[in-house]
């Protein structure tokens, strides 16, 4: 578990991180998500212990991170946004240096370099230069050395920036196993990914939390109507308007599409709680209206992400 309390971070006249709460639960993926300078990376580099808090409370574990960083540091595996690997260095020889900056002692570090060569996909990459490798393969070492001391908490910082989506797949999949034993936080740009791979999402905003939850909720919470958008043929716009108005619950009704249009848009709306997908299906059909679509608006997390941080 990782609780973060009241954390403030000042450079200058700029206060990076305001007064942030939040917490992350043992085996939880968390996305940290905001604008640019938002304070995402000041907060994770806070978290790992590469800065210290003006204000504020960071536990780790059963640790306190400001009194017992050293200790935190031990628990915590980083890979920062700027990848800072050793270029000229083999792949092998590279893990080999991490695992004993990390401590691993030397009959450890053979069965430590194996096992993240394979959970991180790295077989075919051991015999090469890291300067040679594509940037997703150099993003694969970046998390082999986050991992090769065996850490409770995993800090991604922007961990698919720049792949392509093959890769950024991959890095994906590698994250979602990672979750299943450590606690993740990441940070990300990309709304999608954050969603598909993330438990839960907190928002931050000039600093400060502006939300915290289930990527679903977040998007349900969003709105506070349901709106339905319909595709009719064989009905007269205004009939079809005034019958879909005599529905239980619907506040309003409006046109989509170009009276002339043969296949008439129509959008319907109604409180957030209301379903009237089966009521409108069944008045189609006593109508004698031919529905060629009906779906109901989804709202996306980059909407809420836009509207939480827009001002």
């Amino acid at each position: 578990m990782i609780r973060i309390e009241d954390l403030s971070k000042n450079f200058g006249q700029v206060k990076a991180v305001d007064a942030l709460s939040f917490e992350v639960s043992r085996g939880e993926i968390l996305g940290l998500l905001g604008p640019n300078g938002a304070g995402k990376t000041t907060t994770l580099r806070l978290i790992a212990g590469f800065l210290r808090p003006d204000a504020g409370r960071i536990q780790v574990g059963e640790l306190d991170a400001i009194e017992e960083t050293e200790r935190v540091r031990e628990k915590i595996g980083y890979l920062p946004e700027y990848n800072p690997l050793y270029h000229d260095l083999l792949v092998y020889d590279y893990l080999q240096y991490i695992a004993g900056m990390r401590g691993i002692a030397p009959l450890m570090r053979e069965s430590r370099i194996r096992e993240m060569v394979e959970v991180c996909g790295l077989a075919s990459l051991m015999d090469k230069k890291i300067g040679e490798l594509s940037k997703g393969n150099r993003q694969r070492v970046g998390l082999a050395q986050a991992m090769i001391h065996d850490p409770e908490f995993l800090i991604l910082d922007e961990p698919t920036a720049g792949l392509d989506p093959n890769q950024i797949s991959e890095i994906r999949d590698i994250i979602r196993r990672l979750g299943q034993q450590k606690t993740v936080i990441l940070s990300s740009h990309i709304l999608s990914e954050v969603e598909a791979t993330c438990s839960r999402v907190v928002i931050i905003h000039q600093g400060r939390v502006v939300a915290d939850g289930d990527p679903r909720e977040l998007k349900h919470g969003a709105v506070n109507e349901s709106r339905l958008h319909l595709k009719i043929a064989k009905g007269k716009s205004n009939q079809v308007l005034d019958t879909l108005k005599k529905l239980p619950g619907v506040t309003q009704v409006e046109t989509t599409q170009d009276e002339s249009a043969e296949i008439k848009g129509y959008l319907v709306r109604s409180p957030r709680e209301n379903d009237l997908r089966a009521e409108i299906f069944h008045l189609s059909n006593k109508s004698g209206w031919v529905l060629y679509e009906m779906h109901r608006e989804v709202v996306s997390l980059e909407a809420v992400f836009r509207h939480l941080t827009s001002s």
